[in-house]
């Protein structure tokens, strides 16, 4: 089972096509660009093969054509509902960069518009799943990680209480799942409940989450505790030589900053799910 992705060389041209096995049922969101319904033609000319007078022929290119696996993720505890949450899980990796900590960083003004915007669309979609009495494990978490993302772009307060909301619910279901420490620990702290956040954070580095001892430095910053933020980020760095981004972060507390995650990424590129 597989998604086609297609770049097209001709402006609002399909971007993405779909392939699925027929006997798997599930649900998907729209996803802008994407064949949605089964197109077909009576008497319609082919321009490709057939010139029509003061038309020209149209040509057409494709390129970076990728075929990738479809993952379905179960909706529910019982595994009877099915959700299509390809092209979500790939914005949710594609966007984290930027915008999994607060304050986001984009490149300009136009990709962070956008990504609010699929940030929105994708966690109104998923919504309805998340809040069934039987969401699944993995539906919560991708809920709380959408909305995490829309709240860091002040797309309302909407947002960050579905993202506190299902995030403890998943935690309630695995209470020592990492991620979901980590996540819930870095919603908490980035948002000004530093004591509370801090023990989710440490459940989660102490099962080894890199990032979760970054956000404990992050959260000694934004309370005045630079000393041990600047600490904890060089034995980071001693222990892990040759990552670049710890680097940073240890440049940017020494240089008087207070936000570890504002660091340049531009490897961004995002598309128009909606």
């Amino acid at each position: 089972m597989t998604r086609t992705k297609i770049t097209l060389a001709l402006a609002l041209m399909l971007g993405s096509l779909t392939a699925h096995a027929n006997t798997v049922r599930y649900e998907s969101p729209a996803m802008r660009g994407e064949i949605t319904t089964t197109v077909t033609y009576s008497d319609a000319a082919d321009l490709l093969k057939t010139s029509v007078r003061n038309l020209p022929t149209p040509k057409v290119q494709l390129a970076n054509v990728e075929v990738i696996d479809t993952v379905l993720t179960p909706a529910n505890t019982a595994g009877t509902k099915l959700l299509d949450t390809t092209l979500m899980d790939e914005f949710i990796a594609d966007v984290s960069p930027n915008a999994r900590h607060y304050p986001p960083n984009f490149p300009n003004a136009t990709t962070e518009y956008l990504a609010t915007q699929n940030a929105k669309h994708l966690s109104d979609w998923i919504e309805p799943f998340a809040n069934a009495p039987d969401a699944s494990f993995d539906v919560l978490m991708r809920a709380a990680k959408l909305n995490g993302i829309a709240r860091n772009l002040n797309a309302g307060t909407d947002y960050s209480v579905r993202a506190a909301n299902h995030v403890q619910k998943a935690l309630k279901m695995q209470p020592n799942d990492v991620e979901a420490n980590l996540l819930f620990g870095i919603m908490l702290s980035e948002g000004g409940g530093f004591e509370e956040g801090k023990k989710y954070l440490d459940k989660a580095a102490a099962q080894g989450s890199l990032e979760a001892e970054q956000s404990l430095a992050q959260s000694d910053l934004l309370t005045d505790k630079k000393d041990s933020a600047l600490n904890r980020l060089k034995k980071l760095q001693a222990a892990n030589p040759d990552n670049a981004q710890i680097a940073e972060q240890v440049k940017i507390v020494e240089n008087g900053g207070y936000y570890i995650w504002r660091i340049a990424n531009n490897n961004i590129n995002l598309k128009h799910y909606r």
